[in-house]
């Protein structure tokens, strides 16, 4: 669901009247009905100045198209700001842009984890160029109008105030500033010049109109994905009547629609593969098209089956698919 949206040029006009958190903060609580705190509308007028400036270049066409806060479907997670047009060949491009107004962090041995000061205190959080990327594998994952249309999705993030060290930068997240490159203080026309590699004509907004009215669905390289993570896993071959319930299911499943709902109940004690039939089933409903959720009120089994399913995936990916019951 798109918060603001407007053209590059609209959007000049509502930063140079002191407008542009008022507008977002409007259509926040209309869209999405609810408010938010007073920080994070200072958050808005603070990092979208920022991108102005970088946007303030007249290669950059005044018709493409501005997003701020896209909330991912299916998600709580909402994309900072997104830039979209084409290319010369005609090629669709949305950039997606991790905006953060850190200023320090500390080193985490954890995989894509950083620290940083958050909400009053040190917290553990992803490093924002893994943010980044997450969110645009979510949408290749999920987003059908982007993977029929081949809409590029050149995710980046953007530290308006963090002057450049050995942490932020630092060997250990360099898998993932790869897949999302990093933008610190007084790297503004670097950033620049990475929006300028892809979007060289406006669409108007478009592009974005036409990605949050995308069928949500699973893609089929997320669901080839899948049905790849389980082969080799021993653990995930289905015995007797695991088969069985599994197939009823599948059966089920096929029958139900809007008007027609189905519910499966199946009772049995610790250790006789209920997981293994749900986890089964996740990948396979998944291959068919349709939404499905591993959802547990613990989380130690989701923990477990996480680890195992991430060797094809990536960890945000799974985790998505894999929920508490305050999820759904």
């Amino acid at each position: 669901m798109i918060v603001y949206q407007s053209t590059k040029s609209g959007f000049a006009d509502d930063v140079l009247n002191d407008n542009v958190e008022n507008e977002i903060y409007k259509y926040f609580k209309k869209n999405l009905n609810r408010s938010t705190s007073p920080r994070e509308v200072v958050s808005w007028r603070n990092s979208l100045q920022y991108m102005d400036r970088v946007l303030s270049d007249p290669e950059i066409p005044g018709d493409c198209g501005i997003t701020v806060e896209f909330q991912i479907p299916k998600t709580s997670n909402r994309i900072d700001f997104v830039l979209t047009g084409t290319g010369d060949q005609g090629q669709e491009y949305a950039v997606i842009i991790e905006l953060k107004q850190w200023s320090e962090a500390t080193l985490s041995t954890k995989d894509a984890v950083i620290n940083s000061y958050v909400g009053g205190r040190i917290r553990e959080c992803t490093h924002p160029s893994y943010q980044a990327w997450s969110y645009a594998a979510l949408l290749e994952g999920y987003n059908q109008v982007i993977e029929a249309d081949s809409i590029q999705l050149k995710p980046c993030a953007y530290l308006h105030n963090y002057v450049a060290d050995d942490v932020i930068s630092n060997a250990h997240y360099d898998e993932h500033i790869q897949k999302a490159p990093l933008f610190l203080k007084g790297d503004a026309v670097k950033l620049r010049d990475f929006i300028k590699q892809f979007v060289k004509h406006g669409d108007d907004r478009k592009i974005m109109y036409r990605i949050d009215h995308g069928n949500i669905r699973p893609s089929k390289m997320l669901a080839d994905s899948m049905v790849g993570m389980l082969k080799g896993q021993p653990e995930f071959i289905m015995i007797d009547d695991q088969k069985v319930i599994y197939e009823t299911a599948l059966q089920l499943a096929g029958k139900a629609n809007i008007n027609q709902k189905e519910v499966l109940i199946v009772k049995g004690g610790p250790g006789t593969g209920k997981s293994v039939v749900a986890i089964n089933l996740l990948v396979e409903l998944t291959k068919r098209g349709l939404l499905a959720k591993y959802v547990s009120k613990n989380a130690a089994p989701r923990a477990v089956y996480e680890s195992k399913l991430t060797g094809t995936l990536r960890k945000t990916v799974i985790s998505n698919m894999l929920a508490g019951r305050a999820a759904i």
